[in-house]
């Protein structure tokens, strides 16, 4: 169980900064992958979401495939042009430590299309069930 700090009176609230350096991040990487990468494997390859650890130490990546991508393949080359992503990003974004990335496939569409197609299924055998009455 949690304790929420967030209460008035207690604790510092949460700084801003952290989003603010994900979406910095985020716009970077998005940049360099798009002009600077040459690994065939991230062709279909587009970020998500960053999220940065309060310490700006840590930086989790989310990244999405377009159709027919594997998302193993994709983590691996991320991981091998991790230092190059971080070297780039030492010289773009002015901070005392560059954080270090960490790649996770985000497989959230992926959830919310089988549930769109699981609902739509339904939808039809309640059709079908009506047409039988």
């Amino acid at each position: 169980m949690e304790f929420d700090f967030n209460l008035p009176g207690l604790g510092k609230p949460q700084s801003s900064r952290p989003k603010r350096v994900a979406e910095a991040i985020k716009n970077e990487l998005s940049l360099l992958l798009l002009r600077q990468v040459a690994d065939p494997r991230l062709s279909g390859v587009s970020f998500s979401q960053v999220v940065v650890a309060p310490d700006l130490k840590q930086a989790k990546v989310y990244f999405v495939l377009s159709a027919g991508g594997d998302p193993k393949e994709a983590t691996k080359a991320l991981k091998k042009a991790r230092g190059f992503f971080r070297s780039h990003l030492a010289r773009a974004i002015n901070l005392r430590y560059t954080p270090n990335l960490v790649f996770y496939y985000d497989s959230v569409h992926e959830e919310m299309d089988r549930i769109d197609e699981l609902l739509h299924d339904i939808a039809e055998e309640r059709k079908e069930d009506e047409g039988r009455d």
